[in-house]
This record gives structure tokens, sequence and C-alpha cells, in this order.
């Protein structure tokens, strides 16, 4: 009987104390929303460079109205796309992406908008502009949330219909582009569209780039055997597939496997110190799930 205070005591302690999984998902919100506000203070407002989604709306709001700050207008531009989120995507989603929307906007507004870097290439600022503002969507993107504005819209889909991010970056930034030059300039445009480039590709590294792997298909006189060593010093599942020589009619075992690329070295001195004469096709993957892999992000 005397146990049971304590008991409910430490469960109490335990529902209402933050979980290890809460304290990494705000860590990466915060930790990527000022990269992003700290990418666009000190290089993008500078060089006078747009964006795409909420954020290329409010980049251009403030160059029309710069009384306005980049971070109270970002805040105002994401009310749509947080309508978005929390009907198509998921109520935690939400949660976390409004805490990552309170965190940029903050960010953008205490980091002063001046140039920090010595760069005189506008061509050199929009690349370096887009590796750190990527870098930023990239790692909230890791999280269970988001930065807000695009991120939402990205992420809707990718749930429903597994669109790439980057993919859905680059779309909706050409559509702020095309207004960005009929405002402005082509020329502003032009250096933004670089930006863009740069940043869709970095935020596809930082979201799938760490679990990218090698696919590999091995035909060889000694499959049963190159299987057992592949299985026992790389440690990697191993599948066959049944084949056929077009030319010779004889059946053969295809070997189906993945390796990460610090293991693809040592995957071929394994097959080529067994069998010289193998016929080896290496192939670059999207993407991996699976055990040992990955496992598939639910938002």
């Amino acid at each position: 009987m005397g146990e049971t205070p304590k008991r409910n005591k430490a469960e109490v302690i335990k529902r209402f104390l933050p979980t290890r999984s809460l304290l990494m998902n705000l860590g990466l919100l915060t930790a990527g929303s000022f990269i992003l506000a700290f990418g666009v203070n000190t290089i993008l407002v500078p060089q006078q460079f747009l964006s795409g989604g909420a954020l290329g709306i409010s980049l251009i709001l403030h160059y029309l109205f710069p009384h306005l700050g980049v971070g109270f207008l970002y805040l105002l531009v994401n009310i749509p796309f947080a309508l978005l989120g929390w009907f198509n995507v998921s109520r935690r989603f939400m949660y976390y992406t409004a805490f990552g929307v309170a965190v940029f906007s903050f960010a953008a507004s205490v980091i002063p908008s001046t140039a920090l870097f010595d760069i005189d290439n506008r061509i050199l600022a929009a690349i370096l502009g887009g590796i750190i503002c990527g870098l930023g969507v990239g790692i909230a993107l890791r999280s269970a949330g988001s930065g807000g504005g695009s991120d939402i819209l990205a992420v809707y889909l990718n749930k429903k219909w597994e669109i790439r991010l980057g993919w859905t970056y680059a779309l909706l930034n050409s559509v702020i582009l095309i207004g960005g030059a009929i405002i402005f300039s082509l020329e502003m445009a032009l250096y933004t569209l670089i930006y863009i480039f740069t940043m869709g590709k970095v935020i596809d590294a930082v979201i799938t780039g760490f679990n990218q792997r090698k696919q590999i298909l091995i035909v060889s006189d000694q499959p049963d055997l190159l299987a057992q060593e592949i299985l026992k010093h790389l440690n990697r599942g191993v599948t066959f597939l049944e084949g056929e020589g077009a030319y010779t009619h004889k059946s053969k075992r295809i070997i189906f496997s993945i390796v990460s690329l610090t293991e693809l070295a040592r995957m071929k001195d394994l097959i080529f110190e067994i069998d010289p004469h193998a016929f080896v096709v290496i192939n670059d993957t999207l993407e991996v799930l699976g055990y040992r892999h990955g496992s598939r992000r639910v938002y």
C-alpha cells in the first residue's frame, strides 16, 4: 500500500518531464530556424535576393515596405500554410511547426540584417546563401515539424504523393521568382535562381543524403561463396535473384545487396578476390528504407 503513492508520483513526474524525442525535435527546429534566419539576414537581405514560398513572399513585402521586418511578415504569411497543415498533415507536426515558425520569426528579428561575408561576386553569394539556408531548412525538416511556410506544403505533398522535398521547393520558388522578376528585376531573379537550386540540393542531401546507399548486382560462378563472405565480413544482407544467360541459356543465381558508400571498396575487393571474372553492376539509390537501412518518416 505504501508503494502506491510513490509509484503515482513517479508516473506524474515522468508524464510532465520532457522526453528525449521532444527535446531532440525542439533542438533540431531551434538550430534549423536560427541557421535559416542567419542566412536570410546576412546574405539574402543584404544582397537583395529572393526566396520561395512564405519566405519569398515575406522578402518581397519587406523590400516593398522596409519598415516591416522579415520575421513579422513571415509570421503573418504562415497563417494559410498553417491551416493546410492543421487539417491535412497532423496535429503533432503542426505543434512543432508552430514552434519552428515562432523561433524563426524571433531569430529573424534579433539577428542584424548586415553583410557579414565580404563577397563581391553575387553568384558566390547566392551559392553560399543556398548552402546555409538549405542546411537550416534540412535540419528543421529532420525533426517532427518544420520551419513553416512552404515546408508545410512540401511535407504535405511528400506525405500524399511521395514528391521529393527539394523538387517541391524548386517548383514553388519558381513561381515566386517570376513574380520577383516582374516586380523588381530579371537580374535579381536569376541570382536567386542559383540560390534556390543550391538550397534544394542541400535540403535533399540533409534529408536523404545520410541514407543513400549503393545497390549491387553480382553475376558470378561462385554465388554461394560470395554470399557467405558478404554476410560474414560485411554483415550485409544478400538476396539471390534467378537469372538466365541469353546466349548460353544457363541458369544463374544473381546476388543482390545494398551497401553504404564507405563499404563499397571493401565489397569490390571481396568480390574480385573470390571471383576475378565476376560481372558487377553498381547503382546509386534514391533512398533505402527497411531493416538496418532506415525507416519511413511518419508526420
